[in-house]
């Protein structure tokens, strides 16, 4: 079975929510299934070194899993606009994958999550874009047929999915928040299905 690769940061757990439901969407197409895997923190004083497998939750990304799947969900927290540092720099370590092009023409979509509504969502959105964009992938966003993306008083953008949390993580997501991720999960795992058919 084809699968998507959910590729997610999370600190709070406000982001590995999203990258769950997203999943989720991902599953709801035919014939598709989601991957869902995590990138370890980095040390501010020096490189942590973590354990090669993760006491819980999703294991850690290897370049085989970007190989093998059919297309990709990219999500992490906002840090002042940015995507965190984990994932950055994972992305920092790909250039045995961009000089192979190994994902050249595979499609991509993003998600995240901030401390308040004006946190800077889309430009963490965008900056997670920029080294998929260097890899030759297509970006699928959320259009506006998407009747919640016109609706949400929280989180949601025509450049991914996202999530208000609240400066303590105390917001729940909301409900047009879900329906955005798991739409932006099945208009992924739809584009990677026709494009690689």
């Amino acid at each position: 079975m084809p699968e998507v690769l959910v590729l997610f940061y999370s600190r709070s757990g406000a982001v590995r929510e999203m990258a769950h439901l997203v999943a989720r969407g991902i599953e709801q197409v035919d014939g598709m299934g989601a991957r869902i895997r995590t990138v370890p923190p980095v040390s501010a004083v020096c490189e942590s070194v973590a354990p090669a497998i993760p006491e819980s939750g999703a294991p850690y990304v290897v370049f085989s899993d970007l190989e093998e799947c059919v297309g990709l969900a990219l999500g992490s927290p906002t840090r002042f606009g940015n995507m965190a540092a984990g994932m950055k720099y994972f992305w920092d370590s790909t250039g045995e994958l961009w000089h192979k092009g190994a994902l050249v023409g595979k499609p991509a979509a993003l998600f995240t999550s901030t401390a308040s509504q004006h946190g800077g969502q889309e430009t963490t959105l965008v900056s997670m874009m920029l080294p998929l964009l260097h890899h030759g992938m297509v970006i699928v966003g959320l259009p506006y047929t998407e009747p919640e993306l016109a609706m949400t008083e929280s989180g949601g953008t025509p450049y991914g999915a996202s999530h208000v949390a609240g400066t303590g993580g105390e917001k729940a997501i909301t409900e047009h928040e879900r329906r955005l991720c798991l739409a932006l999960g099945r208009r992924l795992s739809d584009t990677a299905r026709r494009l690689s058919s």
